[in-house]
Protein backbone atom coordinates (compact mmCIF):
# COMPACT_ATOMS: atom_id res chain seq x y z
CA UNK A 1 0.00 0.00 0.00
CA UNK A 2 1.81 3.80 -0.97
CA UNK A 3 2.50 5.49 1.99
CA UNK A 4 -0.24 8.43 2.65
CA UNK A 5 2.63 10.92 3.62
CA UNK A 6 4.36 12.27 0.62
CA UNK A 7 7.37 9.73 -0.25
CA UNK A 8 10.98 11.14 0.21
CA UNK A 9 13.17 11.13 -2.85
CA UNK A 10 17.30 11.72 -2.37
CA UNK A 11 17.43 13.69 -5.18
CA UNK A 12 15.63 16.36 -3.42
CA UNK A 13 17.26 18.40 -0.23
CA UNK A 14 13.90 19.53 0.76
CA UNK A 15 12.64 16.42 1.01
CA UNK A 16 15.35 14.53 2.51
CA UNK A 17 15.12 17.03 5.29
CA UNK A 18 11.29 16.43 5.48
CA UNK A 19 12.07 13.21 6.21
CA UNK A 20 15.20 13.28 8.43
CA UNK A 21 12.71 15.45 10.66
CA UNK A 22 9.85 13.09 10.55
CA UNK A 23 12.38 10.44 11.45
CA UNK A 24 14.02 12.36 14.49
CA UNK A 25 10.37 13.31 15.72
CA UNK A 26 9.21 9.77 15.89
CA UNK A 27 12.76 8.77 17.75
CA UNK A 28 12.33 11.58 20.28
CA UNK A 29 8.60 9.91 20.41
CA UNK A 30 9.62 6.57 21.12
CA UNK A 31 12.44 7.55 23.55
CA UNK A 32 9.12 9.79 24.99
CA UNK A 33 7.18 6.85 25.36
CA UNK A 34 9.98 4.54 26.94
CA UNK A 35 10.62 6.70 29.69
CA UNK A 36 7.10 7.26 31.08
CA UNK A 37 6.34 3.46 30.64
CA UNK A 38 7.50 3.48 34.59
CA UNK A 39 5.09 6.71 34.93
CA UNK A 40 2.53 4.86 32.84
CA UNK A 41 2.58 1.92 35.34
CA UNK A 42 2.57 3.88 38.05
CA UNK A 43 -0.46 5.27 37.88
CA UNK A 44 -2.39 2.13 36.75
CA UNK A 45 -1.19 0.63 39.62
CA UNK A 46 -2.54 3.81 41.76
CA UNK A 47 -5.82 3.61 39.72
CA UNK A 48 -5.95 -0.27 40.54
CA UNK A 49 -6.05 0.46 44.42
CA UNK A 50 -9.52 2.00 43.67
CA UNK A 51 -10.60 -0.10 40.73
CA UNK A 52 -8.67 -3.71 40.88
CA UNK A 53 -9.22 -4.67 37.40
CA UNK A 54 -6.29 -2.02 36.61
CA UNK A 55 -3.80 -4.40 38.43
CA UNK A 56 -4.49 -7.36 36.13
CA UNK A 57 -3.30 -8.48 32.66
CA UNK A 58 0.10 -6.05 32.39
CA UNK A 59 1.18 -8.59 29.95
CA UNK A 60 -1.63 -7.60 26.96
CA UNK A 61 -0.60 -3.59 27.44
CA UNK A 62 2.74 -4.51 26.07
CA UNK A 63 1.34 -7.31 23.49
CA UNK A 64 2.17 -10.42 25.75
CA UNK A 65 -0.99 -12.91 25.74
CA UNK A 66 -1.34 -16.53 23.93
CA UNK A 67 -1.49 -16.68 20.38
CA UNK A 68 -5.03 -17.10 19.46
CA UNK A 69 -4.34 -18.48 15.98
CA UNK A 70 -6.25 -15.92 14.13
CA UNK A 71 -6.27 -15.40 10.52
CA UNK A 72 -7.50 -12.56 8.62
CA UNK A 73 -9.74 -10.64 11.73
CA UNK A 74 -11.91 -7.72 11.78
CA UNK A 75 -10.27 -5.40 14.27
CA UNK A 76 -12.12 -3.20 16.06
CA UNK A 77 -10.59 -0.56 18.89
CA UNK A 78 -12.92 0.94 21.47
CA UNK A 79 -11.44 2.38 24.18
CA UNK A 80 -13.92 2.07 27.25
CA UNK A 81 -17.75 1.78 27.73
CA UNK A 82 -19.42 4.25 25.61
CA UNK A 83 -17.31 3.28 22.66
CA UNK A 84 -18.41 -0.22 22.88
CA UNK A 85 -21.86 0.62 23.17
CA UNK A 86 -21.14 2.86 19.88
CA UNK A 87 -19.69 0.17 17.85
CA UNK A 88 -21.95 -2.38 18.95
CA UNK A 89 -24.62 -2.18 16.28
CA UNK A 90 -21.67 -2.05 13.63
CA UNK A 91 -19.73 -5.23 15.25
CA UNK A 92 -22.94 -7.39 15.21
CA UNK A 93 -23.09 -6.72 11.83
CA UNK A 94 -19.90 -7.22 10.61
CA UNK A 95 -20.28 -10.66 12.46
CA UNK A 96 -23.54 -11.18 10.86
CA UNK A 97 -22.45 -10.40 7.10
CA UNK A 98 -18.28 -11.82 7.02
CA UNK A 99 -18.50 -14.67 9.38
CA UNK A 100 -15.38 -15.87 7.64
CA UNK A 101 -13.61 -13.41 9.66
CA UNK A 102 -12.88 -13.65 13.14
CA UNK A 103 -13.63 -10.06 15.23
CA UNK A 104 -11.23 -8.70 17.98
CA UNK A 105 -12.28 -6.27 19.88
CA UNK A 106 -9.72 -4.01 22.30
CA UNK A 107 -10.11 -1.54 25.12
CA UNK A 108 -8.04 0.08 27.49
CA UNK A 109 -10.45 0.15 30.67
CA UNK A 110 -11.13 -2.68 32.51
CA UNK A 111 -14.86 -1.28 32.31
CA UNK A 112 -14.52 -1.29 28.56
CA UNK A 113 -13.26 -5.15 28.75
CA UNK A 114 -16.24 -5.79 31.13
CA UNK A 115 -18.71 -4.62 28.76
CA UNK A 116 -17.37 -6.45 25.96
CA UNK A 117 -17.73 -9.51 27.59
CA UNK A 118 -21.25 -8.99 28.78
CA UNK A 119 -22.24 -8.01 25.30
CA UNK A 120 -20.40 -10.90 23.34
CA UNK A 121 -18.82 -13.24 25.40
CA UNK A 122 -16.23 -15.62 23.74
CA UNK A 123 -18.11 -15.35 20.72
CA UNK A 124 -15.20 -12.28 19.74
CA UNK A 125 -11.68 -12.50 20.69
CA UNK A 126 -10.62 -9.35 23.44
CA UNK A 127 -7.31 -8.28 24.67
CA UNK A 128 -6.02 -4.89 25.83
CA UNK A 129 -4.59 -2.30 23.54
CA UNK A 130 -1.34 -2.45 23.80
CA UNK A 131 0.65 0.60 24.32
CA UNK A 132 1.81 2.88 22.05
CA UNK A 133 5.46 1.47 21.63
CA UNK A 134 6.69 0.03 17.92
CA UNK A 135 7.89 -3.49 19.89
CA UNK A 136 4.07 -4.12 21.68
CA UNK A 137 2.62 -3.26 18.63
CA UNK A 138 3.97 -5.45 16.37
CA UNK A 139 3.66 -8.16 18.99
CA UNK A 140 0.07 -7.65 19.11
CA UNK A 141 -0.83 -7.35 15.17
CA UNK A 142 0.97 -10.52 14.64
CA UNK A 143 -1.02 -12.16 16.89
CA UNK A 144 -4.41 -11.34 15.77
CA UNK A 145 -3.35 -11.08 12.43
CA UNK A 146 -5.79 -8.16 11.26
CA UNK A 147 -7.37 -7.91 7.76
CA UNK A 148 -9.06 -4.26 8.51
CA UNK A 149 -8.55 -2.18 11.47
CA UNK A 150 -11.27 0.04 12.30
CA UNK A 151 -10.53 2.94 15.16
CA UNK A 152 -13.39 4.38 16.95
CA UNK A 153 -13.51 7.99 17.67
CA UNK A 154 -10.13 9.64 17.32
CA UNK A 155 -7.32 7.21 18.87
CA UNK A 156 -4.59 8.67 17.10
CA UNK A 157 -1.86 7.25 18.33
CA UNK A 158 1.30 7.67 15.86
CA UNK A 159 3.15 3.54 16.08
CA UNK A 160 -0.41 2.35 15.95
CA UNK A 161 -0.62 3.64 12.47
CA UNK A 162 2.47 3.56 11.52
CA UNK A 163 2.45 0.09 12.28
CA UNK A 164 -0.55 -1.21 10.38
CA UNK A 165 0.47 0.92 7.97
CA UNK A 166 4.03 -0.47 7.36
CA UNK A 167 2.33 -4.23 7.21
CA UNK A 168 -0.21 -2.80 4.38
CA UNK A 169 -3.44 -3.19 7.23
CA UNK A 170 -6.07 -0.74 5.99
CA UNK A 171 -6.76 1.42 8.97
CA UNK A 172 -10.31 3.40 9.32
CA UNK A 173 -11.25 5.80 11.99
CA UNK A 174 -15.12 5.41 12.53
CA UNK A 175 -17.16 7.93 14.35
CA UNK A 176 -14.23 9.99 14.23
CA UNK A 177 -14.58 13.51 16.52
CA UNK A 178 -12.04 15.89 17.37
CA UNK A 179 -13.02 18.86 19.31
CA UNK A 180 -11.38 22.31 19.57
CA UNK A 181 -9.53 21.60 22.79
CA UNK A 182 -8.21 18.57 21.96
CA UNK A 183 -7.15 19.68 18.42
CA UNK A 184 -5.02 22.44 20.00
CA UNK A 185 -3.87 19.54 22.93
CA UNK A 186 -1.56 17.72 20.11
CA UNK A 187 0.80 20.87 20.73
CA UNK A 188 4.41 19.62 19.70
CA UNK A 189 3.54 15.80 18.75
CA UNK A 190 0.80 17.67 15.73
CA UNK A 191 3.23 17.10 13.23
CA UNK A 192 3.16 13.49 14.22
CA UNK A 193 -0.45 13.02 14.62
CA UNK A 194 -0.59 14.61 11.11
CA UNK A 195 1.34 11.92 9.57
CA UNK A 196 -0.58 9.12 11.49
CA UNK A 197 -3.99 10.14 10.44
CA UNK A 198 -2.96 10.44 6.72
CA UNK A 199 -2.28 6.62 6.97
CA UNK A 200 -5.87 5.85 7.31
CA UNK A 201 -7.82 4.86 4.40
CA UNK A 202 -11.41 6.70 5.34
CA UNK A 203 -11.92 8.79 8.34
CA UNK A 204 -15.44 9.03 8.93
CA UNK A 205 -16.45 11.81 11.12
CA UNK A 206 -19.41 12.78 12.97
CA UNK A 207 -20.25 16.02 11.80
CA UNK A 208 -19.04 18.64 9.60
CA UNK A 209 -17.22 20.55 12.56
CA UNK A 210 -15.42 17.44 13.30
CA UNK A 211 -14.59 16.49 9.62
CA UNK A 212 -12.95 20.29 8.98
CA UNK A 213 -10.86 20.24 12.52
CA UNK A 214 -9.91 16.42 11.64
CA UNK A 215 -8.46 18.08 8.14
CA UNK A 216 -6.88 20.65 9.82
CA UNK A 217 -5.02 18.03 12.02
CA UNK A 218 -3.75 16.75 8.82
CA UNK A 219 -6.48 14.30 7.41
CA UNK A 220 -6.23 13.74 3.63
CA UNK A 221 -9.50 15.46 2.55
CA UNK A 222 -10.29 12.98 -0.08
CA UNK A 223 -10.57 10.54 2.41
CA UNK A 224 -13.00 11.79 4.77
CA UNK A 225 -16.36 11.41 5.03
CA UNK A 226 -19.42 12.71 6.96
CA UNK A 227 -20.84 9.80 7.80
CA UNK A 228 -22.87 11.09 11.33
CA UNK A 229 -22.90 9.88 15.11
CA UNK A 230 -22.70 6.30 15.21
CA UNK A 231 -24.69 6.28 18.73
CA UNK A 232 -27.66 7.62 16.81
CA UNK A 233 -28.04 4.19 15.66
CA UNK A 234 -28.29 2.97 18.95
CA UNK A 235 -30.41 -0.04 19.67
CA UNK A 236 -32.88 0.26 21.99
CA UNK A 237 -34.30 -3.07 23.35
CA UNK A 238 -38.26 -3.57 22.89
CA UNK A 239 -38.01 -4.73 26.48
CA UNK A 240 -37.08 -1.74 28.45
CA UNK A 241 -40.75 -0.21 28.57
CA UNK A 242 -42.25 -3.04 30.29
CA UNK A 243 -38.50 -3.02 32.44
CA UNK A 244 -39.48 0.19 33.33
CA UNK A 245 -43.08 -0.32 34.65
CA UNK A 246 -41.94 -3.00 36.59
CA UNK A 247 -39.30 -0.88 38.38
CA UNK A 248 -41.42 1.87 38.48
CA UNK A 249 -44.23 -0.16 39.97
CA UNK A 250 -41.46 -1.78 42.67
CA UNK A 251 -40.59 1.45 43.81
CA UNK A 252 -44.29 3.32 43.51
CA UNK A 253 -45.30 3.53 40.37
CA UNK A 254 -46.15 7.63 40.83
CA UNK A 255 -43.58 8.75 42.41
CA UNK A 256 -41.42 11.67 40.63
CA UNK A 257 -37.98 10.15 39.52
CA UNK A 258 -34.74 11.94 38.15
CA UNK A 259 -31.60 9.97 37.54
CA UNK A 260 -28.11 11.90 37.39
CA UNK A 261 -25.76 9.61 34.93
CA UNK A 262 -21.87 9.14 34.80
CA UNK A 263 -20.98 11.57 37.11
CA UNK A 264 -17.92 12.66 38.25
CA UNK A 265 -16.43 13.96 41.55
CA UNK A 266 -17.14 17.10 42.95
CA UNK A 267 -20.23 16.16 41.04
CA UNK A 268 -22.17 14.13 43.29
CA UNK A 269 -21.92 16.36 46.22
CA UNK A 270 -23.68 18.70 43.65
CA UNK A 271 -26.60 16.39 42.61
CA UNK A 272 -27.04 15.72 46.09
CA UNK A 273 -27.47 19.07 47.04
CA UNK A 274 -29.87 19.84 44.39
CA UNK A 275 -32.06 16.50 45.29
CA UNK A 276 -32.27 17.79 48.93
CA UNK A 277 -34.29 21.03 47.53
CA UNK A 278 -36.09 18.92 44.84
CA UNK A 279 -37.35 17.13 47.88
CA UNK A 280 -38.50 20.13 50.09
CA UNK A 281 -41.33 20.07 46.91
CA UNK A 282 -41.24 17.12 46.18
CA UNK A 283 -41.25 14.84 49.52
CA UNK A 284 -41.58 11.67 47.85
CA UNK A 285 -38.93 12.04 45.28
CA UNK A 286 -36.38 9.85 43.81
CA UNK A 287 -32.99 10.49 42.83
CA UNK A 288 -30.76 7.70 40.75
CA UNK A 289 -27.24 8.21 40.52
CA UNK A 290 -24.66 6.45 38.51
CA UNK A 291 -20.90 7.47 38.69
CA UNK A 292 -19.73 7.58 35.61
CA UNK A 293 -16.14 5.08 37.33
CA UNK A 294 -16.23 2.11 39.37
CA UNK A 295 -14.24 3.64 41.75
CA UNK A 296 -16.74 6.24 42.96
CA UNK A 297 -19.78 3.61 44.11
CA UNK A 298 -18.89 3.24 47.48
CA UNK A 299 -17.78 6.78 48.20
CA UNK A 300 -21.02 7.95 46.49
CA UNK A 301 -23.02 5.69 48.98
CA UNK A 302 -21.38 6.89 51.39
CA UNK A 303 -21.52 10.68 50.63
CA UNK A 304 -25.62 10.15 50.53
CA UNK A 305 -25.62 8.05 53.68
CA UNK A 306 -24.10 10.78 54.95
CA UNK A 307 -25.84 13.03 53.85
CA UNK A 308 -29.03 11.70 55.81
CA UNK A 309 -30.77 10.07 52.70
CA UNK A 310 -32.16 7.18 53.27
CA UNK A 311 -30.20 5.55 50.16
CA UNK A 312 -29.88 1.83 48.56
CA UNK A 313 -27.62 0.69 45.50
CA UNK A 314 -28.18 -1.93 42.81
CA UNK A 315 -25.76 -4.23 43.83
CA UNK A 316 -26.99 -5.01 47.44
CA UNK A 317 -30.43 -3.79 46.52
CA UNK A 318 -31.59 -4.95 43.13
CA UNK A 319 -33.95 -2.08 43.55
CA UNK A 320 -34.99 0.61 45.72
CA UNK A 321 -37.52 0.83 47.89
CA UNK A 322 -40.66 2.70 48.45
CA UNK A 323 -39.06 5.12 51.30
CA UNK A 324 -35.79 4.99 49.70
CA UNK A 325 -34.68 8.87 48.46
CA UNK A 326 -31.45 8.35 46.82
CA UNK A 327 -30.47 5.15 44.57
CA UNK A 328 -26.79 4.27 43.34
CA UNK A 329 -26.26 2.33 40.54
CA UNK A 330 -23.16 1.09 41.59
CA UNK A 331 -23.36 -1.80 38.35
CA UNK A 332 -22.37 -1.42 34.77
CA UNK A 333 -24.40 -1.86 31.44
CA UNK A 334 -27.64 -1.13 33.20
CA UNK A 335 -27.83 2.45 32.42
CA UNK A 336 -30.27 2.47 29.60
CA UNK A 337 -32.90 0.75 32.24
CA UNK A 338 -32.62 3.71 34.63
CA UNK A 339 -33.03 6.26 31.77
CA UNK A 340 -36.02 4.87 30.59
CA UNK A 341 -37.27 4.24 34.57
CA UNK A 342 -36.93 8.14 35.00
CA UNK A 343 -38.45 11.37 34.24
CA UNK A 344 -36.24 13.89 33.46
CA UNK A 345 -32.34 13.30 33.06
CA UNK A 346 -29.10 14.72 34.07
CA UNK A 347 -26.24 14.16 32.41
CA UNK A 348 -23.08 14.72 34.06
CA UNK A 349 -19.21 15.63 33.35
CA UNK A 350 -21.04 18.72 32.43
CA UNK A 351 -20.19 20.25 35.59
CA UNK A 352 -16.81 19.97 35.28
CA UNK A 353 -14.34 20.84 32.84
CA UNK A 354 -14.17 16.86 31.83
CA UNK A 355 -16.53 18.05 28.93
CA UNK A 356 -19.48 16.44 29.35
CA UNK A 357 -21.07 12.12 28.18
CA UNK A 358 -23.03 10.59 25.75
CA UNK A 359 -26.72 12.41 26.00
CA UNK A 360 -28.17 10.41 23.20
CA UNK A 361 -29.14 7.89 26.00
CA UNK A 362 -31.98 9.36 27.50
CA UNK A 363 -32.94 11.47 24.20
CA UNK A 364 -33.37 7.81 22.56
CA UNK A 365 -35.90 6.78 25.28
CA UNK A 366 -38.15 10.20 25.13
CA UNK A 367 -36.08 11.21 28.40
CA UNK A 368 -35.94 15.37 29.12
CA UNK A 369 -31.73 15.79 29.18
CA UNK A 370 -30.56 18.31 31.30
CA UNK A 371 -26.29 19.23 30.97
CA UNK A 372 -24.27 22.02 32.99
CA UNK A 373 -22.14 24.58 31.74
CA UNK A 374 -19.20 21.90 30.06
CA UNK A 375 -20.23 19.88 27.05
CA UNK A 376 -16.92 20.23 24.76
CA UNK A 377 -17.05 16.82 23.91
CA UNK A 378 -20.39 16.52 22.61
CA UNK A 379 -21.08 19.86 21.08
CA UNK A 380 -22.90 19.38 18.20
CA UNK A 381 -25.07 16.30 19.57
CA UNK A 382 -26.52 18.73 22.61
CA UNK A 383 -26.99 22.07 20.31
CA UNK A 384 -28.75 19.97 18.43
CA UNK A 385 -31.08 18.52 21.05
CA UNK A 386 -31.18 21.76 22.48
CA UNK A 387 -32.22 23.29 19.12
CA UNK A 388 -35.02 20.99 19.16
CA UNK A 389 -36.55 21.81 22.88
CA UNK A 390 -34.75 18.46 24.04
CA UNK A 391 -32.08 19.66 26.34
CA UNK A 392 -31.74 22.33 28.53
CA UNK A 393 -28.44 24.06 30.17
CA UNK A 394 -27.92 24.65 33.74
CA UNK A 395 -25.18 27.02 35.32
CA UNK A 396 -25.29 25.21 39.15
CA UNK A 397 -26.51 23.16 41.65
CA UNK A 398 -29.58 25.74 42.24
CA UNK A 399 -30.59 25.78 38.70
CA UNK A 400 -30.52 22.03 38.50
CA UNK A 401 -32.71 21.50 41.38
CA UNK A 402 -34.88 24.55 40.24
CA UNK A 403 -35.18 23.04 36.81
CA UNK A 404 -35.66 19.43 38.16
CA UNK A 405 -38.92 20.68 39.76
CA UNK A 406 -40.34 22.55 37.37
CA UNK A 407 -40.23 19.73 34.89
CA UNK A 408 -41.21 17.47 37.25
CA UNK A 409 -44.14 19.94 38.02
CA UNK A 410 -45.41 19.99 34.46
CA UNK A 411 -45.38 16.61 33.00
CA UNK A 412 -46.90 17.55 29.68
CA UNK A 413 -43.95 20.02 29.15
CA UNK A 414 -41.77 16.72 30.32
CA UNK A 415 -43.59 14.74 27.69
CA UNK A 416 -43.31 16.97 24.81
CA UNK A 417 -39.46 17.42 25.42
CA UNK A 418 -39.35 13.97 25.68
CA UNK A 419 -41.18 13.19 22.11
CA UNK A 420 -38.64 16.06 20.93
CA UNK A 421 -35.46 14.14 22.21
CA UNK A 422 -37.04 10.88 20.86
CA UNK A 423 -37.91 12.53 17.25
CA UNK A 424 -34.53 14.19 17.13
CA UNK A 425 -32.57 11.23 17.54
CA UNK A 426 -34.08 9.06 14.61
CA UNK A 427 -34.20 11.44 12.62
CA UNK A 428 -30.27 11.64 12.76
CA UNK A 429 -29.99 8.13 12.23
CA UNK A 430 -28.16 6.76 9.10
CA UNK A 431 -24.29 6.67 10.02
CA UNK A 432 -24.77 2.73 11.08
CA UNK A 433 -25.27 2.24 6.67
CA UNK A 434 -22.98 5.03 5.66
CA UNK A 435 -19.76 3.75 7.55
CA UNK A 436 -21.08 -0.21 6.42
CA UNK A 437 -21.18 0.97 3.19
CA UNK A 438 -17.25 2.45 3.31
CA UNK A 439 -16.57 -0.78 5.01
CA UNK A 440 -17.66 -3.14 1.69
CA UNK A 441 -15.64 -0.97 -0.07
CA UNK A 442 -12.46 -2.95 1.37
CA UNK A 443 -14.02 -6.15 2.38
CA UNK A 444 -16.33 -6.81 -0.71
CA UNK A 445 -19.71 -8.14 -0.62
CA UNK A 446 -21.29 -9.77 2.51
CA UNK A 447 -20.77 -13.68 2.41
CA UNK A 448 -22.61 -16.39 4.25
CA UNK A 449 -21.49 -19.66 5.61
Amino acid sequence: MAPRFPVDDNRYPSRMLRRSGRALMRVIYNLTMYVLTPVILYRLAIRGLRHRGYLSRWAERFGFFPDPGLKESLWVHAVSVGEVNAAAPMIDVLRERYPQYPVVVTTVTPTGSDRVRRIWGDSVFHVYLPYDLPASIRRFLKRVRPKLAIIMETEIWPNLFFCCHERGLPVVVANARLSERSLRGYGPVRPLARMAIRCAEWVAAQSQQDAERLIELGADRSRVIIAGNLKYDMDVPEFLDEQARDWREAWGERRPVWIAASTHEGEEEKVIDAHSRVLRRFPDALLLIAPRHPERFRPVLQLCRQMGFRTSCRSEDGLASADSQCFVIDTLGELLGFFAASDVAFVGGSFTTIGGHNVLEPAALGVPVLVGPHTFNFTEVTDLLMESGACLRVADDAELARTVESLLDDMSRCHHMGNRARGTVEAQRGALRRILSMLKSLLGPKTAL
